[in-house]
């Protein structure tokens, strides 16, 4: 009997017809650091009495199927991840480059069949009903750009052998640290030393009562857009919008000419006033926990605009 690795486990996803009912075919095989989407089913203990001290069999409880997914962020997949959190983009250009615009607030979001295989166990299991709930970007000096997907599910599916039928492969180009950039109102922002931001749609899970222990959905509501910017307390830049309350425009992205780019841009995005603490002769540090807002300008809080050589994610 042969063991399972990690190097030999795959993902492969699809986006569905219809919500909870997994495609046919058509599957995209996507690369990923890690995994934790699967299905648990907890113990309810017995609280019955008057039959001696030892306690009577446990009750099997429902089924969350949810976790977290680690994908890589490179120039092509990543826009399939988009849709799921943003929903179909709009995407302009008839040659490369494309451009692929994904804006926040959408109310309907799609919901993908995602299997996660383990060929040396012969086990495949198909997750269906997958929503995208939240999406975190660290932004570092060095290594490769990473994403976490957490992603809530309606169900999990065994079987032997994998449905995902000969699934398509893009080129794998990913974004490394150092392509990254955080900008104020389009002005290259110095003296930062890391960055992160989560996009949430704050799924509510509809926990009907049924008799398979599945949920209904899982429905977007208010949506949020926050982060952190740590820098070096060179000059005055940030501190004088928090102090201020003035709403500034952020952009983070990863950009590796004009035709191959990622960039986040919030609208309208407020600063909390920061302490400043010496901890010692070293540099003095700031760290500004952000939050962003819906622009009336721009209509939305935030876009995501998508640069590749993929002619349509729909």
């Amino acid at each position: 009997m042969s063991r399972t690795y990690g190097a030999n486990a795959q993902l492969l996803g699809q986006f569905e017809s219809t919500y909870g009912t997994a495609p046919s075919s058509d599957f995209i095989k996507f690369p990923f650091i890690s995994s934790q989407l699967g299905s648990e089913q907890g113990l309810i203990e017995s609280d019955l009495l008057g039959q001696g001290r030892d306690p009577a069999q446990p009750m099997r409880d429902v089924i969350n199927v949810e976790g977290d997914v680690v994908v890589p962020v490179d120039l092509r997949y990543i826009g399939y991840w988009l849709r799921a959190l943003f929903g179909a983009p709009t995407t302009t250009g008839t040659e490369v480059p494309y451009v692929h615009t994904f804006k926040s607030g959408a109310t309907d979001l799609p919901s993908l069949a995602l299997e996660v295989g383990t060929p040396e166990a012969s086990s495949y299991f198909m997750n269906v009903g997958v929503r995208a709930n939240s999406m975190q970007v660290s932004f570092e000096r060095s290594g490769g750009a990473s994403a976490t997907i957490n992603c809530i599910a309606q169900g999990e599916d065994r079987a032997s052998a994998s449905l995902g039928g000969t699934p398509t492969e893009l080129v794998m180009t990913r974004f490394n640290q150092f392509q990254g950039s955080v900008k104020k109102d389009g002005a290259q922002l110095g003296n930062v030393t890391g960055a992160q931001f989560t996009y949430t749609n704050n799924l509510e899970k509809i926990e009907t009562i049924r008799d398979d222990g599945k949920i209904d959905g899982a429905d977007p509501t208010v949506a949020a857009f926050t982060g952190t910017i740590d820098v070096r307390f060179a000059d005055t830049t940030l501190l004088d919008a928090a102090t201020d309350n003035t709403a500034v425009a952020l952009s983070f992205g990863y950009t590796i000419d004009a035709s191959h780019s990622l960039i986040f841009t919030a609208h309208e995005v407020y600063l909390p006033k920061p302490k400043l603490p010496i901890d010692g002769a070293g540099g003095i540090q700031a760290s500004f926990n952000w939050q962003a807002a819906k622009n009336a300008t721009a209509g939305v809080m935030l876009t995501a605009i998508l640069t590749n050589d993929v002619e349509s994610y729909a």
